[in-house]
């Protein structure tokens, strides 16, 4: 009997649960084989949409929320979207349930913001609505707990004021194939498009927040890391990439002898891209190498075309390191901290295990946050990608340190046309600048209140002459 291991108080907790799996097999067992499809199909474009990513914490619940999203106005926690009728979305209609995905706002009539990127949401098809609202009412388990709750400052935590920023920016259309492109095309279009949502980090935004279209792929930062310019332009884009290393890249953050996946990127990755088939992933490749290239004045070359081997050793023999570790030189730091994995020449192993420095797009852009940022907080990816992996030396390097070391490894291995300050360096250790919404808001809300005041009382002044 399955009771004779049990004490006798577990056996009624035991039972029960033993009759809610029968219970949930049962309800799943019950239902249709179109049903089935159809929350599968649902689950391949959650996927896509990398759901999982940013309504997720690290050893939490799928989908249970309460990830915090650092923003230039502070941070914005994901919501519970598991099938929870007290904490999450168990209560949407479908309705209601697109309604928040595609236009931003929430059963309760509450705005979004678009750190949840509905603005690309827009364009999902009725069809894929529908699976993706099966999914998450029926092949997602439901979490009986609230996520943290959003505080931003005033006036941002003003959800109403959404609404007009909604009438400024959010287009509210369907995903409309183009005639005079190809099937994969339309595919890839789609999938980057809407799903992907590529263009919330790669196209830069203006000074609301809103995407910049006339540079669409163009390249953004991200408050720390940089999202690099991905258009078809051959010197500051992707457009030398062929299509097999772009998939390549999609599919597992490195294509060789150009770049690894980092960051958010490498999120995504993990989280989504390496999930999707291999024809989606050669879709986005095709799409992407047809996309309006951007071009850059001050790239001379492809970011992964700069570098030599370095030959420094020679220079340190003899010499002993100062006693202060801000005194080191760019190749003192290198050689103590970077050169075991890398080695001496910074060409890295033979079998590109650990990345060369050489022809290595992180050093090649204008833009060397991501250089920074790798040095600063290393390279994670999932765990089903166990053997790369990059430690954050943030805790050992000042920002001094940090600071001549990125700019050797741009001198010798990257562009030497950039240079990295001390003070960006304290910036992206921080976080990142703060918005200057943030400061114009403030100040725009004081003089706003101060005109009220003086209304008020012209007002009442007024009527008391009258009297």
């Amino acid at each position: 009997m399955i009771f004779k291991k049990i004490k006798p108080g577990q056996q009624v907790a035991t039972l029960l649960a033993l009759w809610l799996g029968f219970g949930s097999f049962a309800a799943q067992a019950s239902l249709s084989a179109d049903q089935q499809q159809l929350i599968k199909k649902g689950e391949y474009i959650a996927t896509a949409g990398d759901c999982v990513a940013c309504h997720s914490v690290a050893g939490g619940q799928p989908f249970a929320g309460g990830l915090g999203l650092a923003t230039p106005l502070g941070t914005i926690y994901s919501s519970n979207i598991t099938p929870s009728r007290s904490h999450g979305i168990g209560n949407y209609s479908f309705e209601q349930f697109a309604r928040a995905v595609r236009g931003g706002v929430r059963a309760d009539g509450a705005y979004l913001y678009p750190a949840m990127p509905y603005t690309s949401y827009a364009k999902i098809s009725d069809e894929d609505m529908q699976a993706l609202y099966a999914y998450f009412m029926q092949g997602v388990a439901p979490v009986d707990s609230a996520a943290a709750k959003t505080a931003l400052p005033f006036p941002f935590n003003v959800r109403l004021s959404m609404a007009g920023w909604d009438l400024l920016f959010l287009d509210n259309q369907r995903f409309v194939a183009d005639a005079d492109k190809s099937q994969q095309i339309n595919r890839g279009a789609y999938l980057a498009e809407a799903l992907e949502h590529c263009s919330t980090c790669h196209t830069p935004r203006n000074a609301l927040m809103a995407e910049q279209g006339s540079q669409a792929l163009a390249g953004s930062s991200l408050g720390t890391w940089y999202a690099p310019n991905i258009t078809s332009d051959a010197v500051a884009g992707i457009g030398s990439w062929s299509d097999s290393e772009i998939v390549d890249y999609l599919k597992s953050g490195h294509a060789a002898g150009k770049a690894q996946a980092a960051g958010p990127m490498a999120e995504a990755i993990d989280h989504s891209l390496n999930h999707l088939s291999d024809s989606d992933l050669q879709a986005i490749a095709a799409w992407l190498k047809q996309t309006a290239p951007q071009s850059s004045p001050g790239q001379a070359q492809s970011a992964d075309r700069w570098g030599q081997p370095a030959a420094y050793l020679a220079q340190l023999r003899g010499v002993a390191r100062p006693a202060q570790a801000d005194s080191m030189t760019g190749w003192q730091v290198y050689d103590g901290y970077c050169a075991s994995c890398h080695q001496p020449s910074g060409q890295g192993s033979p079998d590109g295990g650990l990345p060369s420095l050489l022809h290595n797009t992180a050093l090649g852009h204008e833009n060397a946050d991501n250089l920074i940022m790798a040095i600063l907080n290393g390279v994670q990816r999932g765990p089903e990608v166990k053997d790369v992996a990059m430690p954050a030396f943030g805790h050992l390097l000042s920002d001094h340190q940090v600071t001549v070391l990125s700019n050797q490894l741009l001198q010798q291995f990257g562009n030497p046309q950039v240079q990295v300050s001390e003070q960006r360096v304290k910036e992206l250790r921080a976080g990142g600048k703060t918005s200057p919404l943030l400061t114009i808001a403030q100040y725009a809300t004081a003089i706003g209140a101060a005109v009220v005041i003086v209304l008020i009382a012209f007002f009442f002044s007024r009527r008391k002459r009258q009297q």
